[in-house]
Parts: C-alpha cells; structure tokens; sequence
C-alpha cells in the first residue's frame, strides 16, 4: 500500500449504481498508485500530494462502463467513493 485510506465509504447513490467487485478492484489499484482514467496533469497532482500529504483523486470505470471517483482526504483520514453527480 502506497498510503494510508483511512475509513472507506461509499455514497448511497454509489453502492446502489456500481458494481461491487469493481469497487474492490479499483480500490486495489488506487493503493497502489494506479490512478485510472485521469490526464497527465491530475496524474503529476497526485504525485505531488503524495510527497505533500494532499487530497488524492482517481476515476475509474465499473464492469457496466459506469464512471465512479475515489477521493482519499488529506489527513488520509477517508476515501470516498463516489459517481461524479454525487461530487
């Protein structure tokens, strides 16, 4: 694991719309530094949030190609995950 997450939640709208697994399997790539379907630009924040304690965000895409965010806190205190009308 790349950083700490701290708790996980997932919004209502998120765990009624999204496939479960790729929940899961994208969460496994997050910790990891694998930040999904972002530009170069949210690619090099990331980066720099992780050597500064910033707030991480990654988009992923479930089995039913349904667009989802996971976004871990600065404190790393929580990871939300969440479609992109819930933000």
């Amino acid at each position: 694991m790349l950083f700490e997450i701290g708790k996980v939640v997932v919004t209502r709208n998120a765990d009624k719309t999204l496939d479960h697994s790729s929940i899961i399997l994208a969460l496994q790539k997050y910790i990891k530094g694998n930040w999904g379907d972002l530009c170069i630009e949210d690619i090099e924040a990331n980066q720099e949030a992780l050597k500064y304690g910033l707030r991480l965000f990654a988009v992923y895409y479930d089995k039913n190609n349904t667009k989802f965010y996971i976004i871990t806190e600065a404190d790393r205190s929580i990871t939300t995950i969440l479609l992109p009308e819930d933000y």
